[in-house]
C-alpha cells in the first residue's frame, strides 16, 4: 500500500499553517509535505513534526516572488545568484527537517516560466539544476523535477513527462528524479497507468488530485482505486502526496482514502 502524505499547503486550510500539523496528526497522517517552509523557523516546524510523530517527506526550493507571479526561477537568465542562494537556504532547512530521517529525502524544484530565447533558457536551467543537484547530493538529498500543465500555469517551461525526463537526462546527475503529479499529467497528457509502468524507476514522488477541479479523488474522472492498486502491484516505494483542494472540511474528504486502506 502506498504511503500517503498530507500536503499542508493544500489540506486543512481551515487552520493556521502551524496548526495543520496537529490537524493532520489527528486525521492519522504520519507523513507530511508542503511547498515552502521558509516563512517559518525550521526548529518550530521540526517541533510540530516531532510532537505528532510525523516525518517530513518533501518541500520545495524557493520559487522567487510567488505572490508576484513567479513559479520558480531556475529558467530565468540573470537570476542565477538568487537561485543558488535559494538552494543554500533549502539545505539549511533540510538539515533540520530531515535530520535523522530514513528513506527518501526530497527537495522539489519548480523551474519557472520561460523568458528569453530557448538556447539561453535551456543553458540556464540545466546549469542551475546541475548546481542544485550537486549541492543536494553532498547532503544526501534527492532533487525532484516537477512538470505542470499549461492550463493552470501558462508560460511554465516544463509540461509533460517526457519533457521532464529529457531535462533530467541533460542534467546528468544520479540524484535527480521525476515528481509525477497525477493531476497535472492527466490535464496535459493522460496515459497515467502506462506512464508509471514505463517510468516508475525514475519517479521519486507522486502527488494526486482529481480532474476537473483539483479536488479529492472520487470527484472527477480519474480511476484512483485502479491507479493506486497498480502502484502497489508495481512495488512503488515512495510517497503519494495529497495535494488537492478539499471540498469542505479536509476531514470530510478522506473517505476515499479510508476505503482504499481497508480494501
Amino acid at each position: 500500500m502506498p504511503r500517503y502524505a498530507a500536503n499542508l499547503s493544500m489540506l486543512f486550510q481551515e487552520h493556521d499553517f502551524l496548526d495543520r500539523f496537529d490537524a493532520a496528526g489527528r486525521a492519522g497522517f504520519r507523513f507530511i509535505e508542503y511547498m515552502f517552509p521558509y516563512p517559518y523557523d525550521a526548529a518550530e516546524l521540526r517541533d510540530r513534526l516531532d510532537r505528532n510523530g510525523q516525518r517530513q517527506v518533501l518541500f520545495n526550493l524557493p520559487a522567487g516572488d510567488w505572490a508576484g507571479g513567479d513559479r520558480g526561477i531556475a529558467v530565468q537568465p540573470g537570476r542565477e545568484d538568487e537561485f543558488r542562494a535559494g538552494v543554500q537556504q533549502a539545505l539549511t532547512y533540510a538539515d533540520v527537517l530531515y535530520k535523522g530521517a530514513k528513506g527518501p529525502k526530497l527537495v522539489n524544484v519548480l523551474v519557472g516560466k520561460a523568458e528569453g530565447d530557448e538556447a539561453t533558457t535551456r543553458k540556464t536551467v540545466v546549469g542551475n539544476l546541475q548546481y542544485a543537484a550537486d549541492a543536494l547530493a553532498d547532503a544526501g538529498l534527492t532533487l525532484i523535477v516537477e512538470p505542470l500543465n499549461p492550463y493552470d500555469v501558462p508560460g511554465f517551461y516544463l509540461y509533460g513527462t517526457q519533457g521532464a525526463l529529457d531535462l533530467i537526462d541533460e542534467i546528468g546527475r544520479d540524484n535527480v528524479k521525476l515528481q509525477y503529479d497525477v493531476y497535472h499529467m492527466q490535464r496535459v497528457e493522460g496515459r497515467l497507468t502506462q506512464t508509471v509502468r514505463e517510468h516508475l524507476d525514475r519517479i521519486a514522488h507522486i502527488q494526486l488530485a482529481d480532474v476537473p477541479g483539483r479536488h479529492q479523488p472520487g470527484t472527477g474522472e480519474i480511476n484512483y482505486p485502479f491507479l493506486m492498486a497498480e502502484l502497489d502491484c508495481l512495488g512503488y516505494g515512495g510517497y503519494v502526496g495529497l495535494e488537492y483542494i478539499p471540498e469542505g472540511r479536509t476531514e470530510d474528504t478522506l473517505g476515499w482514502l479510508k476505503t482504499l486502506q481497508n480494501a
